[in-house]
């Protein structure tokens, strides 16, 4: 094991991470935005208002693509533990 197969493998980990979390952080962003936006033509602050649907937002989104998340995650375990023996040398 050498120090570029570790970079790439750290890469690896990364992208998967980025991959796995875009699609809730963007949720998460328009539904973000829509609150501010109503906030802003209707000129109520209130602070529960901006964070509730964000939460709802990140949650379903979470739901929705859990199954895809879940067959990434064990494509990328399996990888990992069918390489095992050359990774330990």
């Amino acid at each position: 094991m050498n120090e570029d197969f570790l970079m790439s493998l750290a890469r690896e980990c990364l992208l998967l991470t980025l991959q796995l979390a875009a699609p809730m952080l963007l949720f998460g962003l328009v539904v973000g935005v829509a609150t501010s936006i109503l906030q802003a033509v209707t000129q109520i602050q209130e602070s529960s208002l901006s964070f509730i649907p964000k939460a709802l937002a990140v949650g379903i989104s979470f739901l929705i693509f859990m199954p895809w998340m879940l067959q990434k995650l064990m494509s990328f375990t399996r990888l990992l533990f069918g390489d095992f023996a050359s990774l330990t040398r």
